[in-house]
């Protein structure tokens, strides 16, 4: 975006993926506001009946979600919803008018919401949910005028089209959420694992502390995955190659803060920080490079190849003592995180945005 100096300056706190993260609920909060005035003073402003449901569309469409990919599939899933709900209640209202059977319409409904219940638990399951509220929508218990239903549909897709114009407003990609999480998991694994090498508690509160924000950072992740996949075209499967990394990561730290030499053995630790201290350097330096990167979007550090190869970590004799396991580990997991470097560099150019 070719915008002059004081432009930029001005706009930075809106154009910053990170503040527009940071913000995120403030932002969403804003652009509902706006988004509800706008359908608001069209449906009022031409007069069109029943506009109430224009603002129900768009708190139902965008209210609960604040990411960009979320709400481009939930618009879609509640326009089929509309059609299908609007379709079947219209001609339910026809058959009301034309053989005038309050029971048989009440049936006809029952049947009809039946089925669509019966769809509602699985794949497609909130197209099926929304189709039958908007047979109640717009036949009423079958009692509706059909004029009162065609508005009612026309409002809804009037909510919509709105809510879809609202959520490229400043759109709040789920992207962004995964990077900056993604890049403050991996700072918690450097902290962590400076914790193992440097002889401190395994045992203590931050230690602990550090592992539960590691394993809600994972549930979290995973929850985002689906849409950033959407939004920067990174398969799934491409993205679970990475979450998988960094969960080897953070179960190697686990099983490393265990295995270690004493911290009360301190020959024994002296003789660990020479023998892998490449290694240890290397495994610092790339975990905080990978969250700069992450949180910067200057993704040439994770071009850089490691200086260790870490193709396939052996020993050089036969697996003797806790410091031999200890090291074997640790060669594991410089692999794993070079590996992880690799993958997050190769798909850098999508997720930078």
């Amino acid at each position: 975006m070719n915008l002059p100096l004081f432009a930029r300056r001005l706009l930075r706190p809106l154009l910053d993926p990170y503040r527009r993260y940071r913000h995120a609920k403030l932002i969403h909060a804003v652009r509902v506001s706006i988004g509800l005035l706008a359908t608001i003073l069209l449906t009022t402003g031409i007069n069109l009946p029943h506009g109430e449901w224009a603002s129900v569309t768009m708190l139902i469409v965008i209210g609960g979600l604040q990411h960009h990919g979320n709400i481009g599939k939930k618009a879609v899933e509640r326009a089929y919803g509309t059609l299908i709900g609007a379709s079947v209640g219209l001609a339910l209202v026809v058959q009301q008018a034309w053989l005038g059977q309050p029971l048989l319409t009440y049936l006809l409904m029952s049947v009809v919401c039946g089925f669509f219940s019966y769809h509602a638990i699985g794949k497609g399951g909130y197209i099926a949910l929304l189709s039958a509220i908007t047979v109640f929508i717009v036949a009423g218990h079958g009692d509706n005028p059909i004029s009162d239903g065609l508005w009612r549909t026309v409002d809804i897709l009037i909510g919509i089209v709105l809510a879809l114009a609202f959520s490229f407003a400043l759109p709040l990609y789920a992207v962004y959420s995964w990077r900056y999480n993604l890049a403050s998991a991996l700072r918690d694994c450097a902290a962590i694992y400076s914790r193992i090498i440097n002889g401190q508690s395994v045992t203590d509160d931050e230690h602990l502390k550090l592992l539960n924000r590691l394993n809600a950072a994972m549930v979290q992740l995973r929850s985002l995955m689906p849409s950033v996949s959407k939004e920067v075209r990174i398969s799934m499967t491409e993205l679970d190659a990475i979450q998988r990394h960094l969960r080897m990561c953070i179960s190697t730290l686990e099983i490393l803060g265990n295995t270690r030499p004493s911290p009360q053995d301190e020959p024994a630790m002296a003789r660990m920080r020479m023998m892998l201290k490449a290694e240890h350097r290397q495994i610092r330096v790339q975990l905080v490079g990978m969250a700069r990167a992450l949180k910067s979007g200057v993704t040439e550090r994770l071009e850089r190849e490691g200086n260790i190869a870490v193709a396939e970590p052996t020993l050089d004799t036969p697996i003797y003592s806790g410091l031999d396991g200890y090291r074997l580990l640790t060669l594991q997991l410089a692999a794993n995180v070079d590996v992880m470097r690799s993958r997050l560099g190769q798909c850098a150019k999508r997720w930078n945005i």
